[in-house]
């Protein structure tokens, strides 16, 4: 769980995004971007100019479970805060996030 990025090395733009389950979004990112099939179509597009070799991918930030299995914890809120944080802390400006 945690926060993860997406970065294009050529040009800096970054697809930033939390999740419960980083590695399983990960996949789904790199397929659909294979495929041409991205919702995104800018980072798509660029992906298609790049090619895959253009990007790295890269945890930003990590959220341990919790080790009380007696506290209920919200782990999608969770990375949903600790997600808009890593963007607080990031700072980027909007030309440089995929939106």
């Amino acid at each position: 769980m945690g926060v993860f990025q997406i970065l294009n090395t050529s040009n800096n733009k970054r697809w930033i995004e939390g999740s419960t389950n980083m590695e399983a979004r990960w996949n789904r990112h790199k397929s659909e971007l294979r495929f041409g099939s991205h919702r995104n179509h800018t980072l798509q597009q660029d992906w298609n100019k790049v090619g895959e070799a253009g990007f790295a991918f890269s945890v930003l930030q990590e959220l341990k479970p919790a080790n009380n299995e007696e506290i209920s914890v919200n782990y999608t809120k969770e990375v949903q805060t600790l997600e808009a944080l890593v963007r607080e802390e990031l700072g980027l400006a909007e030309e440089l996030l995929y939106q």
